[in-house]
């Protein structure tokens, strides 16, 4: 009892310790209140993090003058990407063709790398070897088809006598037909003078010369650069998805480049046969028709069809007998092109339907000229392959 007496009991000493308590009241009495301190000091003053004070609340998404302004915005970037794809329509067709172009070269290359030869080495042979056929096949070319083209020239008075004379078989096609009216009217330009249509063909030659320069360069970069080409666009994808973009996409490009090698074998083919012909029943002019059945060729469809017409009307200034046979022989070759080359020379690389060919040139011709339906098939083909491998699986299990 005594011991803890003591202890509850203070000592005399110790009397002293209870104004530092007080001490202390009488500073928290004068402290400032803690609002004003907040207002003098925002959080986050002292590191940096927020030296104008905490942001506030974000702005509602779901009012209507944000979900106003959104639309308006997306309307007015959406019309602007379609006027500037409007005005550089021309640029982006030529782009689109280099492409084209490249991507039917890619399968050479290709098959030259997997010989152990390097990509540069690879792309050089064969953009050496296509510029160095196509050189060769101008110089053997030009001086006939120079020679030829003179002679068609100093041949059009001898045809325009024989439109106005009624008892020869062109002129009996004018009667029918009026074949010089139309003509007149083309070349008059409805009422444009000979200077104005010397200097637009003079422009359009131009034209056509600086398009080609421009995509054969561009062909060039695009086929050095395809696998860089490529990358970025399997990149786009999401990585999950990734793998099965890729074997897509490599199979449309092995689709394009069977295509084009293809086409250029076939068109060959119906110049060689053309030339062969002509030589044979003495139709004039036999080079220049057979250039212009072989470029013809490569319009799918409607190609080979009008390079048939145009010879078997050439053909009637030998004789009728010898134009009826160059329309059959026209017909037949379109046969065997259809029936026979093209699934032989092209095999699988485009499974494209009858219809879906016909209908894509068409289309592709109204929407781009030649270009569109030089490219509608392989095109329509790369649908085709999208359709099958992605839309229609997820609408069946939908």
């Amino acid at each position: 009892m005594t011991i803890d007496s003591e202890r509850s009991t203070p000592p005399e000493g110790d009397g002293p310790k209870a104004e530092p308590e007080e001490d202390s009241s009488r500073a928290a009495d004068d402290a400032e209140p803690a609002g004003v301190e907040d207002r003098a000091e925002p959080a986050g003053a002292e590191d940096g993090a927020a030296p104008f004070g905490r942001p506030g609340r974000p702005l509602d998404r779901r009012s209507p003058f944000f979900v106003g302004m959104t639309g308006a915005a997306g309307v007015a970037v959406t019309y602007g990407l379609i006027q500037v794809i409007i005005a550089a329509r021309s640029v982006l067709i030529l782009i689109g063709l280099a492409l084209f172009i490249a991507a039917g070269l890619d399968p050479l290359v290709t098959w030259l790398t997997r010989r152990r030869l390097p990509r540069w080495a690879a792309v050089t042979v064969v953009i050496v070897g296509t510029l160095g056929v196509i050189a060769g096949f101008l110089t053997i070319a030009i001086p006939p088809l120079a020679s030829q083209a003179t002679a068609l020239a100093d041949r059009l008075p001898h045809y325009a006598h024989n439109l106005q004379d009624h008892s020869s078989q062109l002129g009996k096609l004018n009667d029918r037909f009026h074949i010089q009216q139309k003509l007149t009217g083309f070349l008059s330009g409805g009422g444009t003078s000979v200077v104005g249509g010397v200097l637009g063909a003079g422009k359009m030659v131009l034209t056509a010369a600086t398009s080609l320069l421009v995509v054969i360069v561009l062909a060039i970069y695009f086929l050095a650069g395809m696998p860089a080409i490529k990358n970025l666009l399997y990149r786009l994808a999401p990585r999950s998805r990734r793998p099965r973009m890729i074997l897509i996409s490599e199979d449309i490009f092995t689709k394009v480049g069977g295509f084009v090698l293809g086409n250029i074998i076939t068109s060959l083919i119906a110049g060689a046969g053309t030339y062969i012909w002509l030589l044979i029943f003495g139709i004039p002019y036999a080079l220049v028709l057979a250039l212009f059945v072989a470029f013809m060729d490569m319009i799918p469809v409607i190609g080979s069809t009008i390079g048939g017409i145009v010879v078997s009307l050439i053909a009637l200034t030998v004789s009728l007998p010898v134009a009826i046979a160059t329309g059959v022989f026209y017909v037949a070759y379109r046969q065997a092109e259809d029936y026979f080359l093209i699934p032989k020379i092209m095999g699988k690389a485009v499974e494209v339907p009858a219809v879906v060919t016909v209908l894509a040139t068409l289309i592709g011709g109204a929407l781009l000229g030649i270009i569109g339906a030089l490219i509608a098939i392989p095109v329509a083909a790369a649908i085709r392959l999208l359709l099958n491998e992605i839309a229609l699986p997820r609408l069946d299990r939908s």
